[in-house]
């Protein structure tokens, strides 16, 4: 099972994000998302863990749960959504060609 855990401090990495995860069972996974330009954590991450009991219970238990001073999300992860790919003018700008009067 996939977990998503958002409301992460930013402070919070994906080796203590897997710790808090496997006082519940086993973790195959963990890793929080990082900001490309920044190379800051964007405050979630995803969990995965084989056992859907064990990912059942980890859920539950810290859904909601405060962890250094925020109130974590912990669900099972949707799956990512298809995007259309974004198409770029070798001109750029985006807004075409303006006529003038």
């Amino acid at each position: 099972m996939n977990i998503y855990v958002g409301n992460l401090p930013y402070s919070v990495g994906g080796d203590q994000l897997r710790t808090l995860f496997e006082a519940y069972g086993t973790v195959d996974s963990a890793s929080v998302v990082m900001d490309k330009f920044t190379g800051q954590a964007r405050g979630f991450g995803f969990v995965e863990m084989s056992n859907d009991a064990e990912a059942k219970a980890a859920t539950e238990a810290l859904n909601g749960m405060q962890y250094n001073g925020r109130e974590l999300v912990a669900n099972e992860a949707r799956p990512r959504e298809e995007r259309p790919r974004r198409e770029f003018s070798p001109r750029g700008g985006g807004y075409g060609q303006r006529e003038r009067f």
